[in-house]
C-alpha cells in the first residue's frame, strides 16, 4: 500500500504541472478503522471504515489553491489539477506561500526508529468486543456504580505520503489501539458519570481492560454526592488528566498562527519569563511509540527536538513556512497538512518539566482549595490571556480531599496563573503531552 500511495502522489504531482502550475504538494493518505461499543454485556454498535484521500495544493506565481478527492481515477485526478490551477490563477496574491527550499528538506530519516507502526494483526472485532466486555464488567463491580453508559474498543492504521515538485518524496503509517468506559454511579437526578481510556500506538501496550473498567467505576462512585464549593480565591490543583489543557493554552498563544494575526497573549513574551525558574516545556517528535511523533512535518521539513519554554522563559513560536515567512523567522518545522486544508503550524510531542512532589503531596500542601477533574466549556480571550471555565472535582479543606464538587467556575488570567504553576511527578509518559497534575495558586472560584 506504501507504494501505491507513493504512485498516488507522483500522479497528482504529474497532473499538476500538466495542468498549467509552477509548483505543486500532493498528500494521499489511506486509513482503515474498526470500533465497537458494548452495552449489558452485549454488542451495541460495530463500525468498520477504510478510506483513502488525495490533496493537491497548486502555486501560479504567487498564487495557491488545494483541492482533494477520494477518487483515484485518471480523470478524477486530471480534474483535480486542472480546477486547482484555475482557482490559484483566481485566487489573491500571497506572498508567504510556496514550497520549501530543496536545500532545507528532510533527508535520512529512520521511520523504525520511532515504531509508529504495531506490526502486529489487526485485532478481530470478537476480540475488541471481549474487551469492552471486560471493561464494563470491571466497572460494574466497583461498589457504588449502577450502570455503564458504554465501553468501546477500537484499531485504526492510518498511511500517509506527501511529494512535492522540490524533489520532495516521503512516507510513513502509524496505528493506535485504543479502549474506555463511561460508568455511571447514583440513580435518577442523582447520577455522577466519570470514565477511563486508553491508547496506544502498539496494542500490547495497552492496559487491561479491567484496569481501564476498574478506574472508570473508581472514579464515577467517587464523584456521588457533590456538592457547590465556597466561593473565593483558593488554590486549584489540575489534575494530570486536565492539566494538559493549560499547556494547550500556551501552546495556542505561542502558535505562528495567532502570533502573526495579532491574537496572542504572548505577543509580546518572546524571551520572556512565562512560568517559574526551573520549568521547561520541551517538544521532541522522536520519541518511539507516540502519537505526536513524525519523521518530517507537512512540508518535508526535518522535525528537531526543542524547548518552547526553557527555565521558565518563552524561546521561540510554533511556524510552519508560511508564518515563519510573515513574521522573518525559518520555520520550526512544525507544519501539519491534510487534505485540501493548506498547511498550518501545529505542535509534535509536548513534556513539561515534572516535580518532586506527588499529586497526595501537593494536596496536602494545599490546604483548603479545589482538585478539578473535569473542565466544562471554555472563554478564554486570545488577546488577553483572560479565563474562565466550568469545572467539577473534589473540595480539598485541611490538605485532604473532603467532597466532590460540581456546577462551580474557576477564573483568573492565564499569565498569572502559568506563574505560579506548580508541577506533581504524576504525568503518563505515553501521551503525545506529557505533563503532570498542577497546581495554580489565587484562582477565583464560584460555587454556592
Amino acid at each position: 500500500m506504501a507504494a501505491d500511495l507513493s504512485d498516488l502522489a507522483a500522479r497528482l504531482i504529474g497532473a499538476a504541472r500538466a495542468a498549467g502550475a509552477e509548483a505543486a504538494d500532493a498528500v494521499v493518505s489511506s486509513e482503515t478503522s474498526v470500533s465497537v461499543d458494548v452495552l449489558k454485556g452485549r454488542l451495541e454498535h460495530a463500525e468498520r471504515s477504510e478510506g483513502i484521500e488525495l490533496g493537491l495544493r497548486v502555486f501560479v506565481g504567487p498564487r495557491q489553491a488545494s483541492v482533494s478527492a477520494s477518487d483515484l481515477s485518471d480523470d478524477t485526478i486530471a480534474t483535480m489539477a486542472e480546477r486547482a490551477v484555475a482557482m490559484a490563477r483566481e485566487a489573491p496574491d500571497d506572498r508567504y506561500a510556496g514550497l520549501a527550499d530543496p536545500d532545507a528538506l528532510a533527508r535520512g530519516w529512520d521511520v523504525a526508529a520511532l515504531e509508529l507502526e504495531d506490526p502486529a494483526d489487526e485485532p478481530d472485532p470478537e476480540a475488541l468486543q471481549a474487551d469492552a466486555v471486560a471493561a464494563e464488567a470491571a466497572a460494574l463491580a466497583v461498589p457504588g456504580v449502577s450502570q455503564v453508559q458504554a465501553a468501546s474498543a477500537g484499531y485504526g492504521r492510518r498511511r500517509v505520503h506527501l511529494a512535492a515538485t522540490n524533489g520532495f518524496s516521503g512516507g510513513y503509517a502509524r496505528t493506535d489501539r485504543h479502549l474506555s468506559c463511561v460508568a455511571i454511579s447514583g440513580e435518577g437526578t442523582g447520577m455522577e458519570r466519570d470514565y477511563f481510556g486508553e491508547a496506544r500506538s502498539y496494542q500490547a501496550d495497552l492496559p487491561t481492560p479491567e484496569e481501564i473498567g476498574r478506574i472508570a467505576g473508581e472514579r464515577a462512585a467517587g464523584r456521588a454526592g457533590p456538592r457547590k464549593p465556597p466561593t473565593g480565591a483558593f488554590p486549584v490543583l489540575y489534575d494530570e488528566r486536565v492539566a494538559s489543557t493549560l499547556i494547550g493554552h500556551l501552546l495556542s498563544a505561542a502558535n505562528g498562527s495567532a502570533v502573526a494575526r495579532g491574537a496572542s497573549w504572548l505577543l509580546d513574551a518572546l524571551g520572556a519569563q512565562v512560568m517559574p525558574a526551573g520549568l521547561s516545556l520541551i517538544e521532541d517528535p522522536f520519541r518511539p511509540r507516540t502519537a505526536g511523533s513524525k519523521p518530517f512535518d507537512g512540508e518535508g521539513l526535518p522535525t528537531a527536538r526543542r524547548a518552547i519554554v526553557e527555565d521558565g522563559r518563552l524561546t521561540g513560536w510554533t511556524l510552519d513556512l508560511a508564518t515563519g515567512r510573515q513574521l522573518g523567522m525559518p520555520s520550526t518545522g512544525n507544519a501539519a497538512r491534510r487534505g485540501a486544508t493548506p498547511p498550518s503550524p501545529s505542535n509534535h510531542n509536548i513534556a513539561l518539566t515534572q516535580g518532586s512532589q506527588s499529586r497526595d503531596e501537593l494536596i496536602a500542601s494545599m490546604g483548603r482549595g479545589l482538585l478539578v477533574t473535569s473542565l466544562i466549556g471554555a472563554s478564554v480571550s486570545a488577546t488577553t490571556g483572560d479565563y474562565s471555565r466550568g469545572a467539577s472535582g473534589f473540595w480539598v479543606e485541611n490538605g485532604e480531599i473532603a467532597y466532590p464538587v460540581n456546577e462551580c467556575t474557576i477564573a483568573g488570567n492565564l499569565r498569572a496563573m502559568l506563574m505560579t504553576l506548580v508541577p506533581a511527578n504524576d504525568a503518563r509518559a505515553h501521551l503525545s503531552r506529557v505533563v503532570p497534575s498542577c497546581l495554580v495558586e489565587g484562582m477565583t472560584i464560584a460555587g454556592a
